[in-house]
């Protein structure tokens, strides 16, 4: 079952009210996208934690229904 750019973008968001969020379809199949997260929260936190964070926020569907997600992420707007 394949997601769309807005569905993830609306978790992130859920997780990290503050995050600017830049979703992108590498591939036309919902399973393949790229995002760039950008949120004060990530402030001071190591890319590792900032990326588990973001993870986190898909709730269980990474690797379920989202294969592939290239993920940026920053606090800097």
């Amino acid at each position: 079952m394949a997601m769309s750019a807005e569905e993830i973008e609306s978790l992130i968001k859920e997780s990290i009210p503050d995050a600017k969020v830049k979703i992108e379809a590498l591939k036309d199949d919902g399973d393949h996208f790229s995002a760039i997260v950008i949120s004060k929260k990530f402030q001071n936190i190591s890319k590792v934690k900032q990326h588990q964070m973001v993870y986190k926020a898909l709730k269980g569907r990474m690797g379920e229904q989202l294969h592939a997600l290239a993920l940026k992420t920053s606090s800097e707007f």
